[in-house]
């Protein structure tokens, strides 16, 4: 079965910097794969490629079976990345957030609001403006926005950032589900030993290329 994501000497640029030298990645449906490395390796980098954000200008590149060298844009409905940025629209109140989502994915809107339910959002924050929201709340609307896409592709940059410790339960939860469905995860995250525990595999990151493997605990 070909991966889902398959990169192969594959090169992003940054101005004129190589933030990926030549990196090699190949991930199955069903996987969880924990990105490490310090900061600058290239982890968002790729991550941000893959979603089709950044050009790759050389090598392979291909994710839910779009070619990202001819048409990244197209890549665009099959994947949901979770950054820095929320993703959010913070005029809107969270429920509207989360219904122009589920309406963009061709959803009802009421998937939007069970959505925010699965991502343990407080029924009381629904009415709220996204911009008046801590950085945790914020984070589990944005998790909640990318549920109610339902991506094959899953592309997450520090997801535990900002979270308690219930939301990363939550999160962690919701990871292993969607792993269990049949999507492809990708995370970059420094809370090793969390991330760890749910990867199917590491990947260390160095210099914009994937240097070392290692298996981790299985998706039961």
């Amino acid at each position: 079965m070909d991966p889902v994501v398959h990169f192969r000497a594959a090169v992003c640029l940054l101005g004129r910097f190589p933030a990926l030298a030549g990196i090699d990645l190949d991930v199955g449906a069903g996987e969880i794969v924990l990105l490490r490395g310090p900061n600058g390796a290239g982890k968002t980098t790729l991550l941000r490629a893959a979603a089709g954000l950044l050009a790759v200008v050389r090598g392979e590149a291909v994710v839910a079976g779009v070619d990202l060298t001819r048409d990244r844009r197209a890549v665009r409905r099959h994947v949901g990345l979770l950054g820095h940025d929320a993703g959010l629209y913070t005029e809107l109140t969270v429920a509207d957030n989360l219904r122009f989502w589920a309406r963009a994915a061709g959803r009802p809107a009421a998937a939007g609001i069970a959505a925010l339910d699965e991502a343990g959002v407080d029924a009381r924050l629904h009415a709220v403006a996204v911009g008046r929201l801590s950085a945790g709340q914020r984070r589990r609307a944005s998790l909640a926005a990318l549920l109610v896409r339902r991506p094959a592709v899953w592309l997450l940059d520090e997801p535990h950032a900002g979270l308690d410790a219930a939301g990363r339960d939550v999160l962690d939860g919701i990871l292993v589900d969607a792993a269990r469905g049949g999507a492809t995860i990708l995370l970059a995250s420094h809370e090793l030993e969390r991330a760890t525990g749910l990867a199917t595999r590491n990947v260390v990151v160095a210099g914009g290329q994937s240097v070392a493997v290692a298996g981790a605990a299985r998706v039961a």
